[in-house]
């Protein structure tokens, strides 16, 4: 599967949030990383179809994701930033109302349901309420509902913001595994989250991509640009340091 951003814009009256971004993925982890106010939000919504696009294309193997309408929709799953729950229900009772929502059968909702939560290790907190969950819980609950139609893009937002370090190893495990066989966009302003896992990272600053490559390529780029003619230690921060402070 191949998923292109195609000159894709996004304007709000004089303001531009997303500055004709052109990129082509395939199955993989691809970091964004950015300040916060960078556009990735707004571009991930895009691709979600919520946003309307101001001009450009994002098409799926050479398909205008508009055009495909609810097809999209059975291939994508999506994790906001800010992931709506009700608290009152139980993390089963969750899963079930959003298969729901996503037209899937009950009986194989039921199922993979189980199949996710254990996956995420909720599965003994299946039928305790989410309002008890801590932080790191919901995050992993999100990630679940966001697996039930299988899809084959996973659009993650900010996903292990405010989370502590153990729990962030365990998503970015989790994550890695997930891009396996899937296309999974990953936005966040952790820089060690995307340099652990991605396959492919995008540096977006003010609407654009400032700079995109693996890891060792990006290297090579801060050694030539950065700091040309000095060999010393790489690290992805350092490189995200000088272009956003």
């Amino acid at each position: 599967m191949e998923l292109v951003l195609d000159r894709v814009t996004k304007q709000y009256k004089n303001k531009i949030a997303v500055d004709r971004l052109s990129a082509k993925l395939q199955e993989g982890v691809y970091g964004l990383l950015g300040a916060n106010g960078a556009g990735k939000t707004t571009l991930m919504r895009m691709i979600c179809g919520i946003l309307e696009i101001s001009s450009g294309e994002i098409r799926v193997d050479g398909m205008d994701i508009g055009a495909m309408g609810s097809d999209y929709r059975d291939i994508l799953g999506y994790l906001p930033q800010e992931f709506g729950y009700y608290p009152n229900f139980t993390a089963m009772e969750f899963m079930l109302y959003i298969a729901s929502l996503k037209g899937l059968s009950r009986s194989y909702a039921r199922q993979h349901s189980r199949y996710l939560l254990k996956k995420v290790g909720l599965d003994e907190q299946a039928r305790q309420k989410i309002k008890t969950f801590s932080g790191g819980m919901r995050q992993r609950l999100g990630i679940a509902q966001a697996l039930l139609n299988n899809p084959k893009i996973l659009i993650l937002d900010e996903p292990t913001a405010g989370l502590d370090p153990k729990e962030r190893v365990r998503f970015r495990n989790m994550i890695a595994d997930l891009g396996k066989e899937r296309i999974v966009v990953l936005s966040t302003h952790i820089v060690s989250d995307i340099e652990e896992i991605a396959d492919w990272i995008f540096l977006m600053k003010q609407g654009q991509f400032i700079t995109q490559g693996t890891l060792e390529s990006l290297k090579e780029h801060y050694l030539a640009v950065v700091n040309p003619g000095k060999e010393e230690p790489f690290n992805l921060e350092k490189l995200y340091l000088f272009y956003f402070q």
